[in-house]
């Protein structure tokens, strides 16, 4: 069974840092791209970044130079270092891992940046 566990989500001031983490399982975690999605109230789902499994990236402009993402094969989980974080970066963030012809989604975390 594919699991994939989101975590590190919380209430963060604007400027402020926070990690996510996402834990995999049932899956061949060093194959597989992984990625980061958010999804606001009322917008649709959009990507945030991914990672292949050769480590090529991909940012969307609104995070480029602030969010980085990586991954640890050894410990089968993905990572998204958040800084100088926005209130436009709230949302529920969710990790994916993709493996042709599959594709599986955490539950989320929920990331809110309010004064």
């Amino acid at each position: 069974q594919v699991q994939l566990m989101e975590s590190g989500g919380g209430l963060v001031q604007p400027g402020e840092s926070l990690r996510l983490s996402c834990a995999a399982s049932g899956i061949i975690f060093s194959n597989s791209a992984m990625g980061w999605y958010r999804q606001a109230p009322g917008k649709q789902r959009e990507l945030v970044a991914t990672i292949t499994s050769g480590g090529r990236l991909n940012y969307a402009d609104s995070v480029k130079g602030r969010f980085t993402i990586s991954r640890d094969n050894a410990a089968n989980t993905v990572y998204l270092q958040m800084n100088s974080l926005k209130p436009e970066d709230t949302a529920v963030y969710y990790c994916n891992a993709y493996l042709d012809p599959f594709l599986h989604w955490g539950q989320g975390t929920q990331v809110t940046v309010s004064a």
